[in-house]
């Protein structure tokens, strides 16, 4: 194997799985803590609460995932104004829109309750999260432009450090609210809002550190070039599409589960969280994949460029196993860490193989995503993402539901990640290689 090569996707992709999995890992200790309170809804209203703002904000994950594609491409071009400008545009956009989903609070919300059935003391305490967690919104979206912009940058140090300061002030802030001053799932999302804005505090001190001398290629007649705007919009509303159909499956997930009460949405919930973590792990090197796939493809080295695929895979899926392994000895001992409830840890333990066996399916799916924003292919993406949500997502839930009950929601589930990986390596030819 070619040492060199394992050595640049290894110096991307550890700090990326550090940086990934402080994620779930420090939010599944938020569902923990909430977990272990007297009643089964405060962890049903962060559920919901979580959900829409997944909604919201993965919608919104172009603006890391296009600004990484297309930083990464001008890099392996030696274009350093328009690797500037790869942060400028997006960070304009993430302000906007930050101060619009402030002002349209009142409907988003009353959109979102309208069509999750959940029970009266949930419903209560999601909306109550809501209204707190939504002012961090223009924070939350220029930490992606940061985020997404560093990683084309080649640097997955400064991910690192900001994610997880970000994940560690949060659950700080969380505990303090929850144990110091008494408050329920508000105390969670008072949290949030105060990590992420210093969070974009770090981002701000991290880029002026390092990059400061890119501000001199700031310009708004440059920003709005109409031939960069429309590239800029091709890429990103097909990573828009895709990721909404994305949120679609998981929102619907979860409100589907709510449909079958508070316990089964809580061992659910529990199950996701454990199911995420693969995502976020694979996802480091999905990143590295991101970053090198498009310096690659800018630098027009095709050869390398299949070499780093093929490496890239045999790293993303040897996780995947690793990950199915573990959770097979220890998935009892992980949900009696989440939650000391019996009736919501036997639920659990009746669904979890579920959780056990998409380990591998799903890593495939995570490499194949990275290499094709890293590529900008995003057509392709989308257009797999819909095929496997609505021609195959949803009939396979609803063709099964009378029978199989909660267990036909991880039946679909594990079959659109399934379809996702097929129809991404089918395409890859053409796309890609």
């Amino acid at each position: 194997m070619n040492s060199k090569l394992n050595k640049q996707i290894l110096a991307l992709a550890i700090p990326n799985i550090l940086t990934n999995l402080s994620v779930p890992l420090l939010s599944s200790v938020d569902t923990a803590v909430v977990g272990h309170l007297d009643e089964a809804y405060y962890l049903g209203a962060i559920a919901i609460g979580s959900m829409i703002f997944n909604f919201i904000y993965w919608a919104f994950g172009f603006l890391r995932m296009g600004t990484t594609g297309l930083t990464s491409q001008a890099v392996g071009k030696g274009d350093n104004n328009e690797v500037a400008l790869n942060l400028f545009r997006p960070a304009l956009i993430a302000i906007a829109f930050g101060i619009i989903l402030i002002s349209l609070q009142f409907i988003i919300a009353e959109f979102s309750f309208s069509i999750i059935s959940a029970s009266p003391e949930v419903e209560q305490f999601a909306r109550e999260y809501f209204y707190i967690r939504i002012f961090a919104a223009p924070a939350t979206l220029l930490i992606y432009v940061f985020h997404g912009w560093f990683l084309g940058m080649q640097n997955a140090k400064y991910p690192l450090i900001l994610l997880v300061t970000v994940n560690i002030l949060n659950l700080v802030f969380n505990i303090v609210f929850i144990f110091q001053f008494g408050m329920k799932s508000e105390g969670v999302a008072y949290g949030t809002v105060l990590a992420q804005y210093s969070g974009l505090l770090i981002a701000i001190i991290l880029f002026i550190k390092k990059y400061n001398s890119q501000l001199k290629y700031f310009s708004i007649n440059s920003i709005l070039e109409f031939s960069k705007l429309k590239q800029f919009y091709q890429v990103n509303s097909n990573i828009f599409i895709r990721t909404l159909a994305l949120l679609f499956v998981l929102s619907f997930f979860t409100a589907e589960s709510a449909k079958y009460g508070d316990n089964i949405l809580a061992a659910n919930t529990i199950l996701m969280q454990m199911w995420i973590i693969i995502s976020y792990a694979v996802d480091g090197f999905a990143f590295a994949a991101e970053s090198l796939v498009g310096k690659l493809i800018g630098a027009n080295d095709k050869a390398r460029l299949k070499q780093t695929i093929k490496y890239l895979f045999v790293w993303g899926t040897g996780i995947g196993l690793v990950f199915t392994i573990i959770y097979s000895f220890t998935g009892e001992l992980i949900i009696n860490v989440f939650t000391s409830n019996k009736v919501i840890i036997n639920i659990a333990l009746s669904f979890v193989g579920w959780t056990i066996i998409s380990q591998m399916i799903n890593s495939i799916s995570f490499i194949w995503d990275g290499i094709y924003i890293g590529a900008t292919k995003t057509k392709a993406m989308r257009n797999s993402m819909l095929l496997s949500a609505f021609a195959v997502f949803l009939p396979a839930y609803f063709l099964t539901k009378d029978v199989l009950g909660n267990h036909s929601l991880w039946f679909a589930l594990t079959l659109f990640m399934i379809v996702r990986a097929v129809t991404l390596t089918i395409v890859a030819k053409k796309n890609i290689l």
